[in-house]
């Protein structure tokens, strides 16, 4: 089950630049692509319960312009969404996001 609660707030982005060199360097996502998720439309958050021992941590399955399907780990710090890692979407992770925004699967 997918929640909303960042459909009513402003996105401002923190960068942790060994985050954002991490996630470009390791997976060749850039920060520009991650941003983009979080203002496409469908995008789904999920509450990660597993990595929020020591903060609340959420996750967002969405795409790119480029249609890229990503999957980003990130926190909210001071009102500022911080991305902690970003890949790309599992097969399972995919499918879950198909079926949950009822469009048609590029699995």
């Amino acid at each position: 089950m997918s929640i909303r609660f960042l459909d009513k707030i402003a996105y401002e982005f923190d960068w942790d630049e060994g985050n954002s060199d991490k996630n470009f360097l390791k997976r060749g996502i850039s920060c520009s692509e991650c941003e983009e998720v979080f203002f496409n439309v469908p995008v789904l958050f999920f509450y990660d319960k597993t990595h929020s021992q020591t903060e609340d941590r959420f996750i967002a399955l969405g795409t790119t312009g480029t249609t890229l399907n990503l999957f980003i780990s990130f926190t909210i710090r001071k009102e500022k969404l911080r991305v902690i890692s970003a890949r790309i979407q599992s097969k399972k992770e995919r499918r879950i996001f198909y079926e949950e925004t009822k469009q048609d699967s590029k699995i």
